[in-house]
């Protein structure tokens, strides 16, 4: 295990968690997510329950026109092929131009050398507003680690602060570190989520549809660690009451959506465990 990280914690106010939902839902924003197939359909559908509009435009010839009038973008990289991967540059390049937010999620880094190129391309353009990734891909990111079990980690989120510390300050970005207990930095704040349920783990795209979140959230708030504090703190408050009244993973993705469409900011800012 790595040394423990002197990144100092600064808690962001929970009552300001809350309004930023509510903010989010006020505006309902447009999320253009070029995504992997396998999690399309989720993710659609997590953004439709929490309030925002989503939208698959991933085709080279349409990303980067739809990204300069979206409110956000997620760029995830699953399962990449050469079409997309061009909409993502496209879409990147846009977004940049526009002062549109985008969310960089890049899945399986460090592992195949093809996508941890296209990361490195994608950077080219522009710094994304936030990254999320698991403890493994924040590591292989900053180039500490060689990468998970496929889209699986293999390190502890604690184990990956300093590698995340060290990429928010080089990018000027958000890394947002998922685990039992998410961990957040913009390289000197720190903000521990405490919140979650482990079926999260079990629904395909229960990790990628929290970078739709906040890519959503990113656009209507103006302080984007508080955007991936707020997209962490409703999917995995709204994960928990979820867990409660569901039976197991199936049971338990069905009441998610109806957990995010029907979680209030009041019930968000009484529930959410910041540290």
């Amino acid at each position: 295990m790595s040394a423990p990280s002197s990144v100092p914690t600064v808690p962001l106010d929970a009552a300001a968690v809350g309004e930023a939902l509510a903010a989010m839902r006020g505006h309902a924003p447009l999320v253009q997510c070029l995504t992997n197939v396998v999690v399309a359909q989720w993710t659609a559908n997590v953004l439709l329950a929490v309030g925002a509009s989503p939208s698959m435009v991933d085709n080279p010839e349409e990303a980067g026109p739809f990204a300069a009038v979206a409110d956000g973008v997620l760029v995830n990289l699953g399962t990449p092929q050469e079409a997309t991967v061009a909409a993502m540059h496209g879409a990147v390049s846009a977004a940049a131009a526009a002062g549109t937010p985008w969310v960089l999620d890049p899945v399986g880094v460090g592992g195949l050398a093809w996508r941890s190129r296209v990361v490195v391309d994608l950077l080219a353009h522009a710094s994304p507003a936030l990254v999320r990734g698991n403890p493994s891909e924040i590591l292989a990111f900053a180039g500490g680690g060689s990468g998970g079990r496929g889209p699986e980690s293999v390190d502890a989120a604690e184990d990956a602060l300093d590698a995340g510390r060290a990429l928010a300050r080089e990018h000027g970005t958000i890394v947002a570190v998922s685990g039992e207990v998410d961990h957040l930095t913009d390289g000197t704040r720190l903000v521990r989520v405490a919140n979650g349920h482990r079926w999260l783990t079990q629904v395909t795209g229960g990790g990628c549809a929290l970078g739709a979140l906040m890519a959503a959230f990113a656009a209507t708030t103006d302080d984007p660690l508080l955007a991936a504090t707020a997209a962490t703190a409703t999917y995995t408050v709204a994960a928990e009451v979820a867990a409660e009244r569901a039976a197991g993973p199936g049971s338990f993705a069905v009441a998610l959506l109806d957990s995010l469409a029907t979680l209030n900011p009041q019930e968000l800012t009484e529930k959410v465990v910041l540290r």
